[in-house]
């Protein structure tokens, strides 16, 4: 029989303490996603006069009707899927495949590799420049956003560096049995790296999902835009129609806008608990030693 060990009063209250402030925190953070959709269904007079704090007044689901309509809105969302998916795959594809040549001790010149790819993460060009040679090269469309935003030097030296901690007895006992590198790469590196290899698209992943700044600087077409960017087009264009439009509609503007957010995050919020213990792990990636 097991024996449980006794708690001292110091343990109890620092236990306590802690959760109580961990509490705390999932509230303050649970509280702006409540109040956005509270904001989204309440009436237009309940929220212009601050009658909403936390639950919905006058409540009706007008503006998502209103929403739900808007084809631009639903052709950004298949973009923003098209992005992440795409180039998430991309992205891993090169992320993995120079992870496992920076990981191989026998690559001729391989601090000078990791030398340049850290030395992306200590400089860069400037927004600018950046700007201009992306411009160049015709990154305004799909495929190109895809192709251009490919990896993140970060990510290599995480995947590199578990890499490393595979043992070399597996890997050259692949090589005896007549193994070559790719399969090595895709039959033993792989299967072994899942939790690393899972934790770095999901770096990749969020990051397309967000990605706003240079969709917006870079995608001229509409029909190409993110979902980020068409977000913030249509309040943009909501807020000229509100201000001129002769009509009186049922619902606030702040309202429409929180109506956007709250659609925007519901697959991140059906996803994330199911892949909730992959970003924990990935806090310890970059201290696994090569």
């Amino acid at each position: 029989m097991v024996k449980l060990e006794r708690l001292t009063r110091g343990d109890l209250a620092f236990k306590g303490a802690a959760y109580t402030v961990t509490g705390l925190f999932a509230l303050a953070a649970l509280y702006p996603v409540v109040y956005a959709f509270s904001a989204s269904i309440s009436g237009k007079l309940a929220y212009e006069f601050g009658e909403v704090t936390l639950f919905p007044k006058d409540v009706n689901f007008s503006v998502y009707g209103y929403l739900l309509n808007n084809k631009a809105f639903w052709l950004s969302y298949i973009n923003t899927l098209f992005y992440t998916l795409f180039g998430t795959a991309w992205s891993m594809l090169i992320s993995a495949c120079g992870a496992y040549a920076l990981s191989k001790t026998k690559l001729i010149s391989r601090r000078g590799f990791n030398l340049f790819i850290v030395f992306t993460m200590w400089f860069s060009a400037g927004m600018i420049p950046t700007y201009l040679n992306y411009y160049s090269m015709g990154v305004n469309n799909r495929w190109g956003f895809v192709f251009a935003f490919g990896v993140q030097a970060f990510n290599i030296i995480l995947l590199r560096s578990y890499f490393e901690t595979v043992p070399r007895e597996i890997d050259e006992a692949a090589v005896i049995d007549g193994a070559n590198d790719f399969q090595v790469f895709s039959r033993i590196y792989l299967p072994m790296s899942q939790a690393a290899l899972i934790t770095v698209a999901l770096f990749y992943a969020t990051n397309r999902w967000n990605g706003y700044f240079w969709a917006n600087l870079l995608v001229s077409n509409n029909t190409d835009a993110p979902l980020q960017v068409t977000m913030r087009r249509l309040i943009e264009e909501y807020s000229r129609f509100a201000d001129s439009s002769p009509v009186e509609l049922p619902f606030a503007i702040d309202s429409y806008m929180f109506a956007i957010l709250v659609c925007s995050i519901i697959p991140v919020m059906i996803i994330y608990p199911f892949i909730q213990k992959y970003f924990a792990r990935g806090t310890n990636l970059g201290g696994v030693k090569g």
